[in-house]
């Protein structure tokens, strides 16, 4: 782990309401099932998209929704990393 001391005031923008995006592989299938999360906080999110993801024996990726320059994005947080179906 890097860290190193910030400034909070090179921050431009802040969003007090995260919209949290959970996309969850089912590698047998070689498909996906998406979800958005609103009205929850992280660990709450975080709890449910993995015990989901356990009880249907997939993995996932967990991402935080942002907007920058008017443009959608998704950070991810959590989970596999790149494409969930190379080696299938």
């Amino acid at each position: 782990m890097k860290k190193h001391r910030v400034d909070p005031r090179d921050m431009t923008w802040e969003q007090e309401i995260p919209y949290y995006r959970a996309y969850f592989w089912d590698r047998g299938a070689v498909t996906s099932h998406e979800y958005e999360l609103s009205d929850v906080g992280i660990d709450e999110a975080l709890a449910w998209t993995r015990q989901y993801a356990q009880e249907k024996g997939w993995t996932y990726t967990f991402y935080v929704r942002v907007h920058d320059r008017n443009e959608p994005g998704l950070v991810r947080i959590e989970g596999v990393m790149g494409d969930p179906f190379d080696d299938v």
